[in-house]
């Protein structure tokens, strides 16, 4: 235990120097309160409460303000007991002593146990963080001192009444004469100013009661002189406890107002006016003797010593604080709540499985939940150890009537260290947890603001206050360690995780089943009171205030609404019977309702009896009625409906024969609609809902509509493969009619991405952060396809199952195309190295279906930030397209097949190819050849740099190819007509690569000769070099119905050629080949006739130079390129070329040329003289004025002498009035003078005269 150098306890304790709990457990709350990482502004203990720790009552905060006294004021008179005085009747005492023996009374407190306590706390201010904050201090420690506080001696004081009224009564005032109150004198005051009325300041207080009131500070020399004076009398004196005994009873009422370390500063401030507490070795050895004979000692002897009429001082003491004071006093206020209070509450913890070594210290600590008492419902979690932080997210929904409060409590587990690096490292990484609360929707995805937010170190408490109705709120927390979420509310909610709370919102509202059920409840009042006169009126008035809007003030609305609702009774009856109305049935309801409408069909629910009835008779097929026909007819409906409606009308009113049967008809059906209830009426609201014409909202009920959702799940297998990436779903969903939607996946792979494609226009829905936003679906005829596509991670999960969930506003939801869905895809995958070629293009593939075939098209590059462009072509037409950078994918392509056998089309490419005119290869398509699809990949802004290496690799891999083209031997074209094209290095993963033979092959049937070149297939691709890779997929029964093959018709159009001009001239390829060479040897022997004349040191080099370049093999006959000593000229640039192909100048053309170049002459001629002619014009112009400026000068001086003179004679006019005016004022005024001289010499006169006379008097 920890002792000053006075050797006196630091820490608090009771009465009985033997009992040690009480110590043990302070100092056990302090050594937990220290462990937390605080900041400097937050104080000794930060968000620590010993009250809470100790009794569990939750703590709400509320900081004091002087803005908001009028709210702090209206919230005190709610929670804690007004000022009242006694009762008349009662002895006189005063109200203060009055209170105190109330409140010391027992028998009172029992019966009603408090449920809030309402406590203010203050300490002192750090204004190092503020310069304002040494005004606030002072201020706050004058009025402290006022009230006999102190601003040191910091601790809460409990706020036990508030009054509004003078402590004692006023007296009365004496009675008044009734002769006095007979015409009373009025009071006039007459004064200067205007008089101010006096305002009086409102009565409001409030009671503090604390233990430390009237307290006194000692100062630091009398400290000093008492500490001197102990020293010397050391030992000598008794070792008393300070404290005052009281009883058990008022120890346990005051523990409620009390905060632990406010008992401990009470201990440590006691010894000014008491003795003091010493606690020596003596007492430590008769503690272990005595402490179990202390306690049964104390019970025994108190009721022998106590004095019933001595009276025990209470601990806490009471005085009033005005409200202004009050707020200058008081920091915050603590509102202590009792858990016990709220039936409904609920836990959730989540913590880490395992806390860093750096921080813990090299021990790992399992995170786990609290044993609550009771019955409540507690869900715990543990995170991954890997992750930084822990992060939960946590949904609550509410569906009340009234108001909604729920007391949030959230505890956080941070992180602490031992030594003062370890808090500063823990300070710097560890931030307070977090809890933010904000309204939430599945069906958007429009994130909201944050309605409550909650920071905390150690525990924190906040009040949520919700509108009625449903709501549903989304809480998202955040903590190093762990956190602690504790829930309270006196009103039913749900708090969990999504599936939770998503099964819930798929029922109606509470406030929604409150107004149906009130709509059927006068309804069934109506039908019981159908024939009765005195309660049909009324209930029918009540059936129409509950149904109508109160929000539809015009007659036009409220028939058009009253129509909704009959049709909405009609709707429910036929659900409850299962049936359509007959005829009586349906008079009862045209009778119920007064609404004749009612016996017409409705055209939203047409009836094939009613089409059967309306068909003519055979006889009148084939005639037209004619006018006295149709007018008989339209008299004989007018008829028969006025005859109905006069019925109905009868069968409304009570006491007629027609209302008796209608009454017992709906009497009859009625019990099935009672039968359930709740079902009929949300059935009958629902319609009044849909069906209403009106925009706004008709019932209050409709905005809990935004929360109601319906779901629908569909899951599939994880397939397992080594590629990269895989197809998880690809479904199609068919939407009859026009909804929201908001599709959600349910992943084990993180990196799955889903697109919606409409089927009808080939477009693809927006996405939102590579989520699909909401949207509203509009029905179509092929639906919209939902694909989903994934990267595997290095180690896949096993076992796992994909899910889409599919979220609704109703019921109402897309159907799927068939029963399951599929999970199993076929995937013909092409992989080649990178090398680029004319217009950027990077592979160029053929697909080919014999029947109709839904596939998806994927491309991926090993270079990440390519940026790609694949497309799809028909008949070299792009139908579809798609971007990316790395990988791109064109999620859903239909294939469509062929009218024409795939052998035909064969036998026509090839006689195309055997054709000699050259145009006629390059011809377009035209549309009868079918559908021809090419895929093509291309590079976009020379997106793909290569490295040196790369750079030779793919030379390399050119050489190769041209090897394969020129190993064409003379002996193979003799032998067949044609050979197979060796195959592009590429790797197929499921169906072996197709060749395309030519027409000699299919006719004699002879072998085909295998090249003799390098071919990539026997060898694995090397990842290291660029590669690209092409993925068409295909549904698993489909896959010998497509085929993916390379665009090699440049090849094969060369190969053809050739073949032709065998197959014309034998030999032809062994001359041509001849002449090469010989024209290569006279190219050689030219430049060795040069190299001969120049210097024997050029002679060498020369020689070596052009050796090796005229060798030739003649076992094989393969020739080198022999241009290295005569290189060629490239003389394409130099070359005009305008048209794309060479046309022949003939006498025609040249006349057109030259007849063009003559009227471009012509035309820039005239433009020409345009031009000059109008620089001679402007400059004509210009010479003009340069003459006329003299002349132009010389009127401007004219006008300008012409303007000063007019100026100067208004001027001269404007002065004559002024001196006319000025002369008439005068003469005014001397007149005026001259009339009152003589008034004022007559009235002197008889003064003076008056004067005289008294004085001879």
């Amino acid at each position: 235990m920890p002792f000053d150098e006075e050797n006196n306890l630091l820490l608090p304790a009771s009465t009985c120097q033997s009992e040690l709990w009480p110590m043990l457990l302070a100092k056990a709350l302090i050594k937990v309160a220290n462990t937390n990482v605080m900041s400097e502004a937050s104080g000794e203990m930060g968000e620590f409460s010993f009250i809470h720790t100790l009794t569990g009552w939750i703590a709400e905060i509320h900081p004091l303000k002087s803005i908001n006294l009028g709210k702090t004021w209206d919230f005190l008179q709610e929670n804690i007991p007004k000022f009242t005085f006694p009762d008349e009747s009662s002895k006189p005492q005063t109200a203060d002593s009055s209170f105190k023996d109330s409140k010391n009374d027992p028998a009172k407190h029992e019966k009603s146990p408090p449920e809030v306590v309402v406590c203010a706390s203050y300490y002192p201010l750090q204004p190092h963080h503020n310069s304002f904050g040494f005004g606030h201090m002072a201020n706050s420690s004058e009025c402290l001192r006022q009230y006999g506080l102190s601003l040191l001696c910091s601790h809460i004081v409990l706020l036990t009444r508030t009054r509004a009224c003078p402590l004692e009564l006023p007296p009365k005032p004496p009675p008044v004469p009734q002769w006095k109150l007979i015409r009373p004198p009025k009071e006039i005051n007459v004064l200067d100013e205007p008089r101010k009325l006096p305002l009086s300041k409102p009565e409001q207080f409030i009671e503090v009661a604390s233990p430390f009131l009237s307290y006194s500070v000692k100062s630091n020399v009398d400290s000093i002189l008492e500490l001197e004076a102990r020293k010397s009398a050391q030992g000598k004196q008794s070792h008393g406890s300070p404290l005052v005994s009281i009883a058990e009873r008022e120890e346990t009422e005051c523990r409620e107002g009390l905060e632990p370390h406010a008992a401990e500063r009470t201990t440590n401030k006691a010894k000014s006016t008491t003795g003091k507490i010493e606690v020596t070795t003596e007492d430590r050895q008769k503690d272990n003797d005595d402490i179990s004979n202390d306690r049964p000692k104390t019970a025994l002897e108190e009721p022998l010593t106590e004095d019933p009429t001595i009276l025990v001082s209470p601990i806490l003491q009471e005085t009033w604080v005005d409200l202004e004071d009050f707020a200058k006093c008081f920091q915050t206020l603590l509102v202590f709540h009792k858990p016990q209070c709220f039936p409904h509450q609920i836990h959730k913890s989540n913590f880490k499985s395992t806390v860093l070594p750096k921080t813990a210290t090299g021990t790992n600590c399992t995170g786990s939940a609290t044993n609550f008492s009771g019955s409540l419902p507690l869900i715990s979690t543990v995170a991954s150890p890997e992750s930084p932080e822990v992060k939960g997210t946590h949904y609550l929904c509410v569906d009340s009537m009234q108001h909604p409060q729920i007391h949030i409590l959230f505890s956080a587990l941070l992180l602490w260290g031992d030594t003062a690096e370890e808090k500063k490292e823990a300070s710097a990484l560890c931030r307070s947890a977090v809890l933010t609360a904000q309204t939430y929707s599945w069906k958007s995805l429009q994130s909201e603001l944050p309605i409550l937010t909650i920071k905390t170190t150690s525990s924190k408490a906040a009040v949520l206050n919700l509108p009625p109705g449903r709501h549903v709120l989304s809480f998202q927390t955040k903590a190093a360690l762990g956190y602690h979420v504790h829930l309270y509310s006196k009103t039913p909610f749900i708090f969990g995780d999504e599936e939770t709370i998503m099964s819930y919102l798929t029922k109606e509202s509470a406030r929604f089943i409150e107004q149906a059920s009130s709509i059927l409840k006068a309804l069934s009042r109506v039908v019981s009171s159908f024939s009765d006169e005195q309660d049909q009126p009324t209930a029918r008035r009540i059936l129409e205030e509950t149904h109508c809007p109160q929000n539809i003030h015009t007659s036009l609305g409220k028939g058009q609404h009253q129509k909704v609702f009959n049709f909405a009774v009609y709707n429910m009856l036929c659900e409850a019977l299962g049936r359509k109305l007959t005829s009586k049935e349906r008079f009862a309801l045209c009778a119920l309702t007064a609404d004749p409408s009612l016996l017409t069909m409705d055209p939203k629910e047409p009836s094939d009896t009613s089409e059967a009835e309306s068909k003519p008779p055979g006889s009148w097929g084939d005639r037209e009625p004619t006018d006295r026909e149709v007018k008989a007819v339209t008299i004989l409906q007018a008829g028969f409906k006025g005859h109905l409606v006069r019925e109905i009308i009868n069968a409304s009113k009570p006491g007629r024969k027609e209302n008796l049967s209608a009454s017992k008809i709906l009497s009859d059906m009625w019990p099935k609609v009672e039968s359930d209830a709740e079902k009929h009426a949300a059935l009958l609201l629902r319609y009044i809902i849909d069906r209403s014409e009106s925009k706004a909202e008709l019932y209050p009920c409709q905005q809990d509509e935004w929360t109601g959702v319906s779901f629908a799940d569909y899951s599939v297998p994880l397939q397992e493969t080594d590629n990269s990436w895989v197809l998880v779903f690809r479904e199609v969903f068919l939407v009859s009619k026009k909804m929201l939607l908001v599709p959600k996946i349910y992943s084990p792979i993180p990196n799955c991405l889903l697109h919606i494609i409409n089927n009808d226009t080939g477009e693809e829905l927006d996405t939102l952060f590579s989520s699909v936003a909401e949207h509203v679906y509009q029905p179509n005829k092929l639906g919209y396809t939902f694909v989903a596509e994934a990267f595997m991670p290095e180690c896949p999960p096993v076992g796992a199952k994909w899910r889409i969930r599919l979220i609704g506003s109703r019921e109402l939801l897309p159907k799927l195309s068939r029963q399951n869905p599929l999970n199993t895809f076929s995937v013909k995958e092409v992989r080649d190295y990178y090398i680029p070629f004319e217009k950027n293009l990077i592979c160029r593939y053929f697909v080919e279906v014999t029947t109709e075939v839904l596939g998806t098209v994927q491309f991926q590059t090993s270079k990440p930030d390519v940026l790609i462009r694949l497309s799809i072509l028909d008949q070299e037409k792009e139908v579809a397209s798609n971007y990316g950078k790395g990988h791109v994918v064109i999620p859903v392509f239909c294939f469509l097949a062929n009218k024409d056998s795939l052998e035909q089309r064969d036998e026509e490419d090839k006689t195309a190819g055997n054709s000699d005119s050259l145009s006629d290869q390059h011809q377009p398509p035209t549309e009868t050849m079918g559908h021809k699809y090419v895929v093509q990949a291309e590079v976009l802004q020379n997106s793909w740099d290569l490295d040196e290496s790369q750079l030779a690799f793919i030379h390399k891999q050119r050489d190769l190819e041209k090897n394969e083209m020129r190993e064409c031997q003379p002996e193979d074209l003799n032998r067949s007509s044609t050979t197979d094209t060796p195959q592009p290095h590429v790797q197929q993963s499921d169906t072996p690569k197709a060749q395309r033979k030519g027409k000699g092959d299919k006719e004699k049937g002879k072998p085909v000769t295998s090249s003799k070149s390098f071919s990539r297939q026997q060898t694995s691709l090397d990842l290291t070099k660029a590669n690209w890779t092409l993925r068409v997929v295909s549904d698993k029964g489909q896959t010998e119905s497509i085929k993916v093959t390379k665009d090699t018709e440049r090849q094969d159009w060369i190969k053809a050629t050739k073949n032709a001009w065998e197959m014309a001239e034998a030999g032809r390829c062994a001359k041509a080949l001849q002449s090469r060479l010989k024209f290569c040897n006279q190219l050689q022997h030219q430049a060795g006739d040069e190299t001969s004349t120049d210097d024997t040191e050029n002679r060498e080099p020369a020689a070596s130079r052009s050796g090796p370049a005229i060798s030739l093999n003649p076992s094989n006959k393969k020739l080198t390129n022999a241009s290295c000593s005569c290189p060629s000229t490239d003389y394409t640039p130099f070359i005009r070329r305008q048209k794309d192909f060479p046309a022949l100048m003939d006498s025609q053309m040249e006349e057109i040329q030259q007849r063009e170049r003559l009227e471009k002459i012509q035309t820039y001629r005239l433009v020409r003289d345009n031009v000059l002619e109008h620089q001679k014009q402007q400059q004509r112009n210009r010479k003009f004025l340069r003459t006329h400026h003299p002349e132009i000068y010389e009127n401007m001086k004219q006008h300008r002498m012409i303007f000063l003179n007019a100026c100067e004679a208004l001027s001269n006019r404007q002065m004559a009035n002024i001196k006319k005016e000025q002369e008439a004022l005068e003469e005014a005024q001397q007149a005026a003078l001259e009339k009152t001289t003589p008034t004022s010499a007559a009235t002197q006169q008889p003064n003076k005269r008056a004067k005289s006379a008294g004085k001879k008097k």
